[in-house]
């Protein structure tokens, strides 16, 4: 019982990690840095995340609406700059050593 659980975990990771390096190349694709827009398209959304300033605002709903466009940078720059290793370990996975 124990080996066949075993067996149908490693599948699931197995499928996970083949998911996750696709859905890697594809944002790699989309936003390839040789093509002008779509190098246009990223430093709008950096701007418009504020990729590089803070989120703070005083007023907490504001706030949570910036932290949730950062959110999107981070996960875009994850796959676009995040060998396959480290996004793995990202998403919580240590057996990718």
């Amino acid at each position: 019982m124990a080996r066949e659980l075993r067996e149908v975990l490693n599948e699931g990771y197995e499928k996970l990690r083949r998911m996750l390096f696709s859905r890697q190349l594809a944002y790699r694709d989309l936003f390839n840095m040789d093509k002008p827009s779509a190098k246009a398209v990223l430093e709008d959304l950096a701007h418009f995340c504020r990729a590089h300033e803070s989120t703070f605002h005083t007023d907490e709903r504001a706030q949570s609406l910036l932290e949730g466009r950062r959110e999107v940078w981070l996960r875009i720059q994850n796959h676009l700059e995040l060998d396959s290793h480290k996004l793995w370990k990202l998403y919580g996975r240590k057996d990718l050593e």
